[in-house]
């Protein structure tokens, strides 16, 4: 039976994260239109715009289910399905997709967004918002940037995850179990929630391009390729923080308690995940020619340049069963 964390104290999640962990990848559920300098809309490229230009879907690993966008706006879902987080066949018009814990939201092309799966805390409460660019999803809660660099959210709020309102030249989102970050347009970093997942405030991050947010922790991606991490901390530290050694990353993603790097060469890394039940999210060694990656709760999964998805990690709900996403 999967716990519903939310109800968990804090002080006691490290116990839980060994049977049901949370997570989501946001970065990565982009779209074209940002909010420009001077708070306009321009176009920037994006990792996965790329890989739409060339014909290929978009991937993004919820808590135990996983998403694939095709290239024609429809998405195809595998995995755990209790709460009908994987019921997506009805969508169109779909740009980027989030997966939280068990729900999982589309980004339309309209600037709308839909969503299905579990409701208990209001995380699916987003059909009114519009004018949405970039959509990410934290455990049981739901983040929209709007293309005027604001943000909103709605869900899970006892960590102050979803006070956001006050965020402004915002130009990316994440959201991680307990806690929400902000890009900023001036290569900054804002965070809201947990204190224990997010940087000491009193540091700033600076000429960061990409973010992410796992579980317990959060990813910054350097201009020069570098990452920096921070939470984790105590007995939260599973080794997802463990990534001051990388280079040469282009894109990021932050799982339920492990991290992963893709290399400019295709190349793919991973750290974290040092538990009494490892799954086996780490390997990913022998991966090459990958152009996106994303992490899930106790999952990872890439795309390759020919198109092809791979997983590894945790198949209990055969969240990793990926073969026929692409047929």
């Amino acid at each position: 039976m999967k716990k519903n964390l939310p109800r968990i104290s804090v002080c006691v999640l490290a116990l839980a994260i060994l049977s049901s962990c949370q997570l989501q990848k946001e970065t990565g559920n982009t779209v074209s239109v940002k909010p420009g300098a001077d708070g306009q809309s321009s176009s920037v490229q994006t990792d996965n715009q790329a890989i739409q230009q060339v014909g290929l879907g978009t991937i993004v690993a919820g808590g135990d289910h996983t998403l694939y966008l095709q290239p024609d706006g429809t998405v195809k879902a595998v995995g755990d399905n209790e709460y009908g987080q994987c019921n997506v066949a009805e969508w169109a018009d779909i740009v980027a997709v989030a997966a939280g814990g068990d729900f999982t939201l589309g980004l339309k092309k309209d600037g709308t967004v839909v969503a299905v799966g579990t409701n208990e805390y209001g995380q699916c409460n987003v059909a009114e918002w519009s004018d949405i660019v970039e959509i990410a999803a934290g455990w049981s809660h739901s983040i929209g940037l709007k293309s005027d660099g604001t943000v909103v959210a709605v869900g899970f709020n006892e960590s102050g995850q979803c006070n956001v309102s006050n965020w402004q030249n915002i130009s990316a989102i994440a959201g991680g179990g307990f806690h929400t970050v902000g890009l900023k347009l001036d290569k900054t970093v804002v965070f809201t929630g947990a204190a224990e997942y997010i940087p000491d405030l009193s540091v700033v991050w600076e000429d960061i391009i990409d973010i992410s947010a796992g579980t317990y922790h959060t990813l910054g991606l350097t201009k020069d390729g570098k990452v920096i991490s921070a939470g984790a901390k105590d007995y939260l530290d599973f080794g997802q923080c463990d990534v001051n050694d990388w280079s040469g990353i282009v894109s990021i993603s932050a799982g339920g308690n492990h991290s992963v790097g893709l290399k400019s060469d295709g190349t793919v890394v991973a750290v974290g995940g040092v538990t009494d039940e490892y799954y086996g999210q780490c390997d990913v060694s022998s991966w090459k020619d990958i152009v996106d990656v994303t992490a899930g709760c106790n999952h990872t999964l890439g795309i390759t340049k020919q198109g092809a998805v791979v997983a590894v990690g945790n198949n209990y709900y055969n969240q990793c069963e990926v073969s026929a996403l692409t047929e």
